[in-house]
């Protein structure tokens, strides 16, 4: 059966037949010795009841055994047999109750070691931890040698005292369902958010069908999320659109489906891309992604290039695993490659969410001790690219029912999740078991589910600077302690529209470029930032053309000094990538100062700092008979020299096209 559960992403809808187990088979759960009871009309109902099961008449047994209870209430093996019944029958929460009193009612023997068990696993599965640690610990003493799934109710024993623990220190309050429009299928899971917190993306399905498709919610301008519409006739079809993702700009979908034509698997992940607001038709990410087993719940980078995901391929570390690839210059996808202990376990590991940082991942697995189920858990990366131990994020984001996938905002304020509406009903009988709806929850984040780094962006559009009209271009981040890229996204070709998220604690320097353009350099430094906001930024980029210039900013010096700091080589390195690329163009490295001391010092100082940087040029291939430098002092200021603002402003090293 294909993975149908909230955390399989596909197939959520189908129903699960619950086949009631035979006369032979529910009794055979009951103790192999039952005390006859002395009393007559004790005799006499548990006759009739053992009859009635033969008939297979199981609700009349289920009367008359409560009959027997109500007369007889220290007769605990009539609550064990009652509690055996109702759990053949589907109804598991009846079943506990039986259990629970029957078991209170009868000597500790080996011979009641699986009831003991029994009522262990019922108890956790409805989260009443402390009778179901009271049973384990129990079964411990009782159990003889030849026990089956021992090592099963060991490891639920830790659960209890974990989930117990966790539950006196609550971290943060309980996510609550998102208000209206919101919420309106019977099933909408797999939240995601773009950077700015836009734009919501969910898989939605109506309570009618069994086909899931992608929707969206636009945020008013209030804060509030709107009506929730299909994403796009491109994206949902006829097939299956399951648990999708979304790159931090919205410009890359990811997202998973079934039994589409000429697939890889049965479930296999595809990728469209957006431009101004159309979508492109869905590709395959083919096999160096999918494989011919299950491959769902895709969460993207904040760049979309970087694809982290579950799959159920060979030579894991368990049943489902997660698997990790990034996008390649030549644009093809690199080889899926399991991110290994210690995200992965023995379990199930699935749903991941890398954060808009990076460096924090999020995913539920059942491998680890939690509060029952999946649970949630956060581990980070080091700068090493190696990812710290698992650690659980607590009651009450997680609880005794499996949980689905988290999602946390790039500036770690809101979180969202989904989860299936609580209920008590049982599935009673041979019909089909109802399915319990799923909701959009959200909560604020508390500080131990946090992110390791804070992010903001900042967004803006790219123009041409002559004729004013948007531009395709490329927009890269570098880390300035590292010369790490950190992101790369594309402005959108009709409207130039681009985000870029920035992690607090880091100084960037980011570019801007196009064929036949000028590269444009901007600094963004949030290592001791006290206001980390979102930034509006429009670039505006000069065609390279005679008499064109432009601003380096990310040149570094200390004061009244010429040597270059080393902060300066990412963009001394993207300065000689620019002049490869264009090997006729010939500049001047000019130098400005601001007005603090004389003139002809802030000559001097100019100059030597413009030739500092037409050294290290020619000294990195780049001919010497296409560079020159001239300082200017403290000519041509580009602001009045009344604040330390402007005087910044002031002194600078711009790159002048002869």
């Amino acid at each position: 059966m294909r993975r149908i559960s909230v955390l399989g992403a596909v197939r959520l809808g189908m129903v699960w037949l619950l086949a009631l187990a035979s006369a032979e088979t529910g009794w055979a759960q009951l103790p192999p010795k039952v005390q006859t009871p002395a009393n007559t009309k004790a005799r006499s109902l548990l006759e009739k009841a053992q009859q009635q099961t033969k008939d297979r008449d199981f609700s009349k047994a289920v009367e008359t055994l409560t009959q027997l209870n109500q007369k007889f209430p220290s007769f605990g093996e009539a609550f064990l047999l009652k509690g055996s019944l109702l759990k053949a029958m589907g109804d598991n929460k009846g079943a506990l109750a039986a259990y629970r009193d029957g078991l209170a009612k009868v000597p500790a023997d080996p011979v009641h070691a699986s009831e003991y068990q029994l009522l262990g696993d019922l108890a956790l599965s409805y989260g009443e931890y402390q009778t179901a640690l009271d049973a384990y610990r129990q079964l411990m003493k009782v159990a003889p040698k030849t026990q089956k799934n021992m090592t099963k109710s060991q490891r639920n024993l830790l659960t209890c005292e974990f989930a117990l623990d966790a539950m006196k220190h609550p971290v943060g309050d309980a996510p609550v369902p998102l208000p209206a429009p919101l919420n309106a299928f019977k099933f909408q899971y797999f939240p995601a958010l773009t950077a700015d917190n836009r734009f919501l993306l969910f898989t939605g399905r109506p309570a009618a069908s069994s086909g899931e498709d992608l929707y969206v919610s636009r945020q008013n301008k209030d804060g509030s999320l709107g009506e929730p519409v299909p994403i796009s006739p491109a994206i949902n079809s006829s097939y299956n659109e399951g648990a999708g993702t979304i790159s931090g700009d919205g410009k890359t979908l990811v997202f998973a489906s079934c039994d589409r034509p000429k697939a890889i698997g049965n479930c296999d992940l595809y990728i469209s891309r957006r431009t101004g607001n159309n979508w492109s038709p869905p590709m395959n990410l083919g096999l160096n992604v999918n494989s011919t087993e299950w491959d769902s719940q895709p969460s993207l980078s904040a760049d979309g290039r970087t694809l982290y995901f579950t799959s159920t391929r060979r030579g894991g570390q368990g049943q489902e695993d997660i698997y990790v690839t990034t996008l390649q210059p030549d644009g093809n996808w690199s080889p899926a490659q399991n991110l290994g202990t210690p995200v992965n376990t023995p379990g199930k590991d699935m749903a991941p969410f890398i954060h808009a940082s990076g460096t924090t991942l999020y995913y539920v697995t059942d491998g680890l001790v939690g509060m029952g189920g999946l649970d949630v858990f956060r581990c980070e990366r080091n700068p090493a690219g190696n990812w710290s131990e698992p650690r659980n994020l607590g009651y009450p984001l997680n609880t005794f029912e499996n949980e689905a996938s988290l999602f946390v905002t790039s500036d770690n304020q809101k979180g969202f999740c989904s989860r299936s509406r609580a209920s008590d009903e049982p599935a009673a009988g041979y019909r089909l078991a109802r399915e319990r709806p799923v909701e959009l929850f959200g909560f604020a984040v508390p500080p131990p589910v946090k992110a390791r780094e804070t992010s903001t962006y900042t967004q803006g559009r790219v123009f041409d600077a002559t004729t004013k009209k948007p531009l395709k271009a490329a927009v890269k981040l570098y880390d300035l302690d590292t010369d790490a890229l950190t992101q790369f996204v594309t402005s959108d070709p009709e409207y130039g529209d681009y985000i870029v998220v920035l992690n607090e604690g880091h100084h960037y320097a980011m570019y801007a470029s196009a064929d036949k353009y000028l590269l444009k350099s901007l600094s963004f430094d949030y290592t001791n930032q006290h206001a980390f906001n979102p930034t509006a930024l429009d670039i505006y980029l000069e065609p390279v053309r005679s008499g064109r210039s432009v601003v380096l900013n990310n040149l570094f010096f200390d004061t009244n000094k010429y040597d270059l700091k080393p902060q300066s080589r990412t963009e001394l390195n993207r300065l000689i990538e620019f002049l490869q690329q264009y090997r006729d163009v010939q500049i001047e490295v000019s130098g400005y100062t601001d007005n603090v001391g004389t003139p002809e010092s802030n000559i001097q100082l100019s100059q030597r700092r413009a030739q500092s940087v037409v050294e290290y040029l020619s000294t990195h291939g780049i001919a010497v008979s296409r560079l020159r430098s001239k300082g200017y002092g403290e000519g041509h200021p580009l602001a009045a020299n009344d604040t330390e603002a402007h005087r910044q402003l002031n002194r600078r090293i711009e790159l002048h096209i002869l």
